[in-house]
C-alpha cells in the first residue's frame, strides 16, 4: 500500500471519527501496522502544513485527531454562531410543538401528524440541542423515540415542562393530537399546556384517527 493512499485512508477516517482514535485501532481498521500508521500520520502532518491547510493532525498519547488549526478559531467561532442563531423554521417550530406536547415520540408519529416527511427537520433540532433520543418503543425496527431537553427548558425562559401555557382550545388542537402511531407507540400523553408564543401555529389535516384520544 502507497505512502500517498495510507495518508488518504488516514485522514478519511479521522475525519469521519471526529474523535481521538487510537494507533492500534485505526492499523486493525485499514490493515496497517503500527508503524505505518505512525508514518503516514506524520506524511500527512507535514503535508497538511505545507499546504496552508486549515486542519491538522494531532497526536495525542497513543492517539491520533483530526483537529481544525487554532488560527481560525475566530472564523470558527463566528461561523457556528451563526448557525446557532438561525432561527428556526415554521417546519421545525411545528415539529418540536408536537414532540412537546406529546413526547416521547418517534419521527414516525411527528410525520402522521404532520402529514410530511419530518426526518431531517428532527435531526435540525436535536442538532440544535432542542431534542435528544429517549429510547426505543419495542417493536419491529425498534424506533427512537424523542423528547424536549434542558436546553429546550433554558430556551423557552421555563424550569420544567410545568410551566408550559394552556394548550390552544378548539377543534384544530384535538384534531391535531388524535393520532395514532403506526408504529405501535401510544397516541398522545396528556400535556396540560403548550409552548410559549407558538399558540398560533397553523395545524395540520391528519387522517381519521383509529381511536380517539382527549386532550386537555
Amino acid at each position: 500500500m502507497k505512502l500517498e493512499y495510507q495518508c488518504a485512508a488516514l485522514e478519511a477516517v479521522l475525519f469521519a471519527a471526529g474523535e481521538p482514535m487510537e494507533t492500534d485501532r485505526i492499523a486493525e481498521a485499514l490493515g496497517m501496522t503500527a508503524e505505518e500508521i505512525q508514518a503516514a500520520a506524520g506524511a500527512l502532518m507535514t503535508a497538511l502544513e505545507e499546504s496552508g491547510s486549515g486542519l491538522q493532525i494531532l497526536p495525542l498519547g497513543e492517539s491520533w485527531q483530526l483537529t481544525t488549526r487554532a488560527d481560525f478559531a475566530e472564523e470558527i467561532r463566528a461561523a457556528l454562531e451563526v448557525k446557532r442563531n438561525t432561527p428556526l423554521s415554521n417546519a421545525a417550530m411545528e415539529a418540536l410543538t408536537i414532540i412537546a406536547y406529546n413526547q416521547p415520540v418517534t419521527k414516525g408519529f411527528v410525520e402522521r401528524v404532520r402529514g410530511v416527511d419530518s426526518g431531517s427537520v428532527v435531526n435540525t433540532l436535536v442538532e440544535r440541542g432542542l431534542l435528544e433520543e429517549a429510547g426505543r418503543i419495542e417493536v419491529p425496527g425498534r424506533p427512537v423515540t424523542y423528547r424536549t431537553t434542558a436546553h429546550f427548558l433554558r430556551t423557552f425562559g421555563m424550569q420544567s415542562l410545568a410551566d408550559l401555557p394552556p394548550l390552544p382550545t378548539g377543534s384544530e388542537t384535538e384534531d391535531l393530537f388524535e393520532v395514532q402511531s403506526a408504529e405501535g407507540e401510544d397516541t398522545v400523553e396528556e400535556y396540560e399546556d403548550a409552548l410559549p408564543e407558538l399558540d398560533n401555529l397553523e395545524t395540520v389535516e391528519t387522517p381519521e384517527p383509529d381511536a380517539e384520544t382527549d386532550v386537555q
